[in-house]
């Protein structure tokens, strides 16, 4: 019991920084407990292990979007809250933004107890149907997407083909470790924040102010957000932006703060119910599920119970940090350099791929970032970017 509420404790640490520290992702940190996990069991048990990654998780998916929206330099799941964010930020409610996304993922972890039920019945009987003819699933979501994109349908789809080509290449490098890190950092990090460094952006004192979102509004981004991340959940490749585009178009005329709150909702759901997929259909869809489920290969009942109670822990815990963060960032955001911030996360990122990555990781980064900056100098969304892993898993699974 002792060595799972110092793993608890611990993974709610790890999950602080890999939230707050950009180009840091969790499922690194994941790789490197399950690589030296032989050495960790000599001090904690493989159930212990699990905490840790699960708490971390959860906790990461609160606080990633806090350098997200005041640094403009996010993950895969939090790209798109970039755009309404940075707008909030520039009115000097970045704090307010972030509030937001809290609210969604906090409400995030009742949803996740309320769906689990549903997901173990339901999932294990559904999942072979999907399996079947799931090159053609992914497929037609895809074009759902590229359908969907209101700036030009042609640049949605050239783009997504780019990146799908981009990360065929780089899974294939046999001279490549860890190959999704310079991958996404390019995709949807660097490109980023190059942007910000060319247009020189100056951010406003922030306020700390409340945010005003009415009920009915909340309401209709957690009902997306409750629709779309189950189907996001099982499905590999998809993930929490493609669910947050999925359940805006299910609840249409979604305004910009509802939006913050959905992806806040769908992030921290798609996440919790990875772990409940690894039960009911021995699945994992995220990173952090991998490898728990190579380290639990035979999930019990009472281990899914045990990480639902982690996963709910490690979220009130990490509203409260995520609260404190916030105001810190709104704080002192506007008193530093932003552009030398930016370029400071840009060497960090780039000193982080090569020991990770090796020389063919800078050209991936290199890559990726290019095909970043001109995604967001077309207009287009980023989540067309996933085709780095999307496309991938359509060809396997044809």
């Amino acid at each position: 019991m002792l060595q799972t509420v110092i793993a608890l404790i611990l993974g709610i640490l790890a999950g602080t920084f890999t939230g707050l520290a950009p180009g840091i992702h969790i499922n690194l940190i994941s790789l490197l407990v399950f690589s030296f996990s032989p050495v960790l069991m000599i001090y904690f048990g493989v159930v212990p292990l699990a905490v840790f990654i699960v708490a971390m998780a959860i906790t990461h998916t609160f606080l990633d979007f806090v350098p997200s929206i005041f640094l403009g330099a996010p993950d895969e799941d939090t790209a798109l809250s970039v755009l309404p964010g940075h707008k909030l930020l520039l009115e000097g409610k970045g704090h307010e933004a972030v509030m937001l996304t809290l609210r969604g993922s906090f409400a995030g972890l009742f949803i996740i107890l309320i769906l689990t039920p549903l997901f173990v019945y339901f999932l294990p009987k559904v999942y072979p149907v999907f399996k079947e003819y799931m090159a053609f699933v992914l497929i037609a979501a895809s074009a759902f997407l590229i359908i969907t994109e209101k700036k030009s349908r042609i640049w949605a789809l050239f783009l997504f083909l780019l990146s799908g080509i981009l990360g065929i290449a780089t899974l294939n490098l046999s001279g490549i470790k860890q190959p999704l890190f310079p991958l996404l950092s390019g995709l949807f990090g660097c490109s980023l924040l190059v942007i910000s460094v060319m247009s020189n952006v100056k951010v406003p004192p922030q306020k700390i102010t409340h945010s005003t979102i009415s009920k009915k509004e909340t309401f209709k981004a957690l009902l997306s957000s409750t629709i779309a991340a189950p189907l996001c959940s099982f499905l590999p490749g998809l993930g929490a932006s493609q669910a947050a585009v999925i359940g805006s178009e299910i609840t249409r005329n979604l305004g910009e703060k509802p939006f913050l709150v959905l992806l806040g909702a769908i992030n921290t759901i798609v996440m919790g119910l990875s772990f409940v997929a690894l039960y009911a259909i021995q699945k994992p869809r995220t990173g952090a599920a991998v490898i728990v489920g190579k380290l639990i290969q035979d999930m019990t009942l009472g281990n899914l119970i045990l990480f639902l109670i982690v996963i709910f822990i490690a979220g009130i815990i990490a509203s409260l940090l995520t609260i404190a963060s916030s105001k810190f960032f709104a704080r002192n955001i506007a008193k530093l350099n932003y552009r030398a911030l930016c370029l400071a996360v840009l060497l960090l990122i780039t000193i982080l791929t090569i020991p990770l990555s090796g020389a063919l990781g800078l050209l991936v980064l290199a890559t990726g970032t290019a095909i970043g900056i001109v995604t967001a100098l077309t207009g287009i969304r980023k989540m067309h970017l996933m085709g780095c892993l999307l496309v991938p898993v359509i060809f396997y699974f044809l």
